[in-house]
């Protein structure tokens, strides 16, 4: 059992599906103290019950500072340290820009942005006080290229990206590393989820799962992202962009970006094909 994870307090939101399961799951399996989050409380109940005695659960909101900053400091005190953070909790929204509502980009900015920035706020000062910590954001390919018809998920997954990247050059001199996950498309619950509860619907989405084959491939098992993830963070890697296919993209975009720009604007344009086939009058 790898050393890096025994016996370590490591917090995972959004951990009651998908990509945050699994990796609760593969902390739990290594041996770490798993304290499992999420905003739905009947998934995380069943999700935390399916692991076994050895994780704990609470329902956190992470789009609420106050409530994050209390729980992490709870978690601090209770186990005398804080080791991992994975700030993983996200919503996925898609669909043409100018369908949206200014209310759509809140929500994704709120959630997808606010919830690690705080998540981070709250556990890095910890993290710096101790001299030793690991910050997981879980951010995607689409946070390091272009996705048409996901550009708000896009636009937050850059975000984090940015973040990470930048705060890891001054975590670094404190003893503490920050790393982001960059999944290219992931077979997780979030591709078929309802329409977001308070918003107005949007008009018109594509096929999420259908559509990210075209542009990524077959979708990856969120089982293989999380075991992928973790050797990524045991190597204390900056991006950690998965599968091999996935970094194969990113580095044709970072040197042949019209290559990635043509296969953006083929696969649009055959989705939008599509809407305007199935819907008769829709432009």
């Amino acid at each position: 059992m790898n050393s890096c994870w025994k016996g370590k307090c490591a917090v995972v939101t959004g951990a009651a599906s998908g990509i945050g399961l699994e990796l609760s799951k593969a902390l739990a399996d290594r041996g770490a103290q798993v304290r499992m989050t999420d905003i739905d409380s009947v998934r995380l109940e069943k999700a935390a019950n399916s692991l076994g005695p050895d994780v704990s659960r609470s329902v956190l909101d992470v789009r609420d500072a106050d409530a994050v900053r209390e729980f992490i400091g709870q978690v601090a005190l209770d186990s005398g340290r804080i080791d991992f953070l994975f700030n993983n909790a996200g919503i996925l929204l898609a669909g043409e820009a100018h369908e949206f509502d200014t209310g759509h980009f809140d929500r994704i900015i709120d959630v997808n942005i606010r919830g690690v920035v705080n998540g981070t706020m709250a556990a890095y000062p910890l993290m710096v006080r101790q001299g030793f910590g690991h910050i997981v954001n879980t951010a995607s390919l689409a946070g390091l290229m272009p996705s048409p018809l996901l550009s708000a998920y896009g636009m937050s997954k850059h975000a984090v990206v940015g973040l990470t990247t930048s705060m890891r050059f001054e975590a670094e001199r404190y003893g503490v590393r920050i790393s982001a996950i960059c999944p290219a498309g992931v077979d997780t619950p979030m591709l078929e989820a309802a329409p977001l509860s308070g918003l107005d619907a949007i008009a018109w989405s594509p096929d999420v799962p259908h559509y990210l084959k075209r542009l990524a491939g077959t979708l990856c098992p969120a089982d293989k992202v999380a075991r992928d993830a973790l050797r990524g963070v045991e190597r204390n890697k900056a991006i950690i962009i998965i599968p091999a296919r996935g970094r194969l993209t990113e580095l044709v975009y970072r040197f042949v970006p019209g290559l990635v720009h043509a296969v953006g604007r083929r696969e649009l344009a055959a989705e939008l094909g599509e809407r305007r086939g199935s819907a008769p009058g829709v432009s």
